[in-house]
């Protein structure tokens, strides 16, 4: 990440916590050495700068590449530890969970949001296994995340954040996820991604949706699709 990012990491997180007073609880649940996965429920566009300032370790996160087109979006971005990526599904999301596991593979901590997207009605909606297979294949702990007051701060369609309200980050224990089985195996995924979304749940105490995050189908051939079980990453 060079220099941008130590600088950022240096400057932004002090000023960000002294101005929006973000109440902390659970530090003492991040590892702070070894790959470790932030999973997290999804509330805001803020969640991404949210997690990196209250925790005790530098975390990394996906951002969609429209946001590194432009030199101050780009610099801001990389500041706060982004790292660009195409967003989508098939070989997209495939390719963007290989750069997590190298990442993790490096030894560093990554945020990923199990829910796919951001829930623009405050439920907290059934999280997708691509979290979930990547610390069965790389055995990284997941330290469950509860974001609180974020949608209030910075609501879909703002274009700053506001100084009235605060936010609450919730870190939990971390999760051993080994004992749902091997990564290839759906049984497994599922599993481990119930018991992630469980511990989520557990600290946002957000209503569940039991449903997917997802755009209505636009066509018949995607409304069969969203009907018949397949896995979502």
């Amino acid at each position: 990440m060079g220099a941008t990012y130590s600088l950022g990491r240096f400057l932004i997180a002090p000023l960000a916590r002294a101005v929006y007073r973000p109440r902390i609880e659970g530090r003492e649940n991040v590892p702070r050495t070894g790959p470790v996965i932030f999973a997290s429920n999804h509330l805001s566009f803020i969640d991404s700068i949210a997690i990196p300032v209250a925790a005790p370790r530098p975390v990394h996160f996906m951002a969609k590449s429209a946001y590194f087109e432009k030199w101050a979006s780009r610099q801001f971005f990389t500041a706060i530890g982004a790292i660009p990526v195409e967003r989508g599904a098939g070989q997209k999301a495939l390719d963007a969970l290989e750069q997590q596991r190298a990442l993790l593979d490096d030894g560093r901590a990554v945020a990923l949001y199990p829910e796919g997207t951001r829930s623009l009605d405050g439920r907290l909606y059934k999280g997708r296994t691509g979290v979930a297979f990547l610390a069965l294949q790389t055995g990284a702990p997941v330290v469950p995340v509860g974001l609180i007051g974020t949608d209030k701060v910075m609501p879909v369609g703002a274009k700053i954040p506001t100084t009235k309200e605060r936010i609450t980050v919730r870190f939990g224990t971390p999760l051993d996820l080994s004992p749902h089985g091997a990564a290839s195996s759906g049984r497994a995924r599922r599993g481990a991604t119930d018991e992630i979304m469980a511990a989520i749940h557990a600290l946002s105490e957000q209503e569940l949706a039991n449903a997917y995050n997802e755009a209505p189908a636009q066509n018949p051939i995607e409304r069969i699709k969203q009907v018949l079980p397949h896995e979502r990453l």
